[in-house]
């Protein structure tokens, strides 16, 4: 093979080509390629901090539902309890205003039952006396024999 002059020229003009290349078109390409890259890095790692930030947030999530849960048993059980307080104190206000009632109706009853035993005595005190009257064909005077009267009543 002859080496020439267009072969020494080509490969001057492609050195210099090279050079140049080297010098002026490669380090912005190489910049680009590079700014990309970081882009790509940098959209990759945000794309791990919010897969990251999505788990943590599911997490919290559940977690505020268990809370949640656990707060809405504890409130349901104080109403129970504040139910079951509510019924036994109204049982308990039910028991003393029954007690109440019939303690009222027994004095009621025992205020009439003496009531009738007076009424009673004293009819049987009028009858024993007119009884004694029709005996006796004579009229009692009441003024004069009350202390008989009396005690006639209280015998009965």
């Amino acid at each position: 093979m002859n080496i020439n002059a267009t072969l020494i020229g080509e490969l001057i003009a492609f050195l210099v080509f090279v050079l140049f290349c080297m010098k002026y078109v490669w380090p912005p390409i190489i910049g680009a390629i590079e700014a990309r890259q970081q882009k790509i890095a940098d959209g990759l790692a945000a794309s791990d901090r919010a897969e990251q930030d999505l788990r943590l947030a599911q997490e919290k999530a559940k977690q505020q539902l268990v809370d949640a849960k656990a707060q809405a048993s504890a409130v349901i059980d104080q109403a129970k309890k504040r139910e079951a307080q509510i019924i036994e104190e109204a049982a308990v206000k039910a028991q003393a205003e029954r007690d109440k009632i019939l303690a009222q109706a027994k004095a009621e009853v025992e205020a009439e039952r003496i009531r009738a035993k007076e009424e009673l005595r004293k009819q049987v005190a009028a009858l024993a006396v007119a009884g004694a009257e029709r005996i006796l064909q004579r009229s009692i005077d009441e003024a004069a024999h009350s202390d008989i009267l009396d005690k006639l009543v209280a015998e009965l």
